[in-house]
């Protein structure tokens, strides 16, 4: 084997040698929609207008927001404490790319109590800064890893959580709506995985590179049961599918069992859990938005995917691991409680009042979004949509809640009521949300 000869120091060259390897020209960037800036994080002015013209002590609620940490007490002072001391204690000099070993441990025996058998251990986890890092590096694993080309589609339900269709586009993936219906709170069916895929095909030959499926499910607030989810997998993979990521960001947040992720994997084979990929976090279950900790569980290749990439990009901060280790170590749903509880008090609240106004509602078991059809008083009141719905409430009433037009059309009449609220602002919000409905609703 005989050894090529470098350049020349004054001839320029590429850092990748192989020409093979060289990423082929394509003009497909210049081409896409602008990404629209999330309107959640611009919504809460809408309540400015209304204090304005009330008065600047007015009272407001804001049922809009997705932050428990912004309405509920966010991470006990006792864990950022500890988190702190941790901190101290490793210094501030550079991790490893997928966080430190004390964090994976954590995750894997305290937090999952991940089951040998299964073969995943702490090996299969990555820390991520947050869920938005977290899902960006999956997409690009399933780009990568699962089709190998740009192009290609994340299939997603019929009303996505925002980030859902613009996160997957910027890194090169078209973002598919699955067949859904409204009566069914659009929720993914077998034929309508299947139609996908055939769908996908017959427009520019792309495959379905990945499947995402989240349960609570943000923004409607479906559940679905384990069984439900696996089938669902199930049938992807049987269709070609090379990924299914399953986002379990609010799945603590119940007043049930979260989610048994052995439950899940020992459904499948050793070789269909090569194609499974897990987000959860602490963003909702602990109102540590800003705490920026989540975790991806996949297969060693995948993971070890993440881990390169995120070596010359974004690393995971150590204060968020601490946060998390600490909430693992005490036990999670008792350093949870302080959200967790009263977010329950207040999913029964919603859950009472809509039933007895006769809303038409999809309102799960977990998580803190109800999806709220708004129809009579968009019609009632001559409105285009729920956005203008929405303007309605936050100018006249006080109280704002996020459209379901800016998830996607099929949800133009509906809107996400966020409870992650103490329960007695959750009861004054709603009475406020009903009063505004009804002033259109004739």
């Amino acid at each position: 084997m005989t050894s090529q000869p470098l350049p020349a120091p004054e001839t320029p060259m590429f850092a990748v040698p192989d020409p093979r390897s060289l990423v082929p020209v394509n003009d497909y960037p210049s081409n896409q929609m602008d990404i629209p800036q999330s309107k959640m994080f611009l919504i809460k002015k809408m309540l400015e207008n209304y204090r304005n013209k009330v008065g600047a002590g007015a009272v407001t609620y804001d049922a809009s927001q997705g932050d428990g940490g912004a309405s509920l007490p966010g991470v006990p002072h006792h864990l950022l404490d500890r988190a702190t001391e941790l901190h101290k204690q490793k210094g501030t000099g550079y991790d490893q790319p997928y966080g430190t070993d004390a964090f994976r441990k954590a995750t894997a025996e305290n937090y999952w109590q991940l089951d040998a058998s299964t073969g995943f251990g702490p090996q299969n986890i990555a820390a991520v800064d947050g869920g938005r890092d977290g899902l960006i590096k999956a997409y690009q694993a399933m780009i990568t890893l699962g089709t190998g080309r740009v192009g290609d589609v994340l299939m997603v339900s019929r009303v996505p959580w925002i980030s859902y269709t613009w996160g997957p586009y910027g890194v090169g993936m078209n973002v598919l709506l699955a067949p859904g219906e409204e009566a069914d709170g659009w929720a993914y069916t077998e034929e309508g995985i299947k139609a996908s895929v055939d769908f996908a095909a017959e427009h520019g030959n792309r495959r379905v590179a990945g499947m995402v499926i989240t349960s609570p499910d943000n923004p409607t607030g479906r559940t679905l049961p384990m069984s439900r989810q696996i089938a669902l997998a199930k049938c992807a993979l049987e269709n070609g599918v090379p990924y299914v990521i399953f986002d379990w960001i609010y799945h603590q947040v119940t007043a049930g069992e979260p989610a048994n992720i052995n439950e899940l994997l020992k459904a499948f084979t050793p070789e269909e859990r090569e194609k499974l990929i897990f987000l959860d976090g602490l963003t909702k279950s602990l109102g540590a938005s800003n705490v920026r900790n989540a975790h991806v569980i996949a297969s060693k290749k995948v993971i070890d995917f993440v881990v390169s990439r995120a070596s010359h990009g974004i690393t995971p901060n150590y204060f968020g691991q601490a946060v998390a280790i600490a909430a693992y170590e005490m036990g999670f749903r008792k350093a949870a409680e302080p959200l967790i509880k009263p977010i329950n008090e207040s999913r029964e609240i919603v859950r009472e009042f809509v039933k007895a106004k006769g809303y038409r509602t999809i309102i799960g078991d977990g998580g803190y979004y109800a999806f709220i059809d708004c129809t009579p008083a968009i019609q009632g009141g001559g409105l285009a949509d729920s956005i203008a719905f929405n303007e309605h409430l936050a100018e006249n009433f006080g109280v704002t809640t996020i459209p379901g037009r800016y998830f996607s059309d099929a949800g133009m009449n509906w809107v996400r009521f966020s409870y992650a609220l103490p329960p007695e602002k959750t009861a004054k919000a709603l009475e406020r949300f009903d009063e505004g409905f009804r002033a259109l609703a004739k």
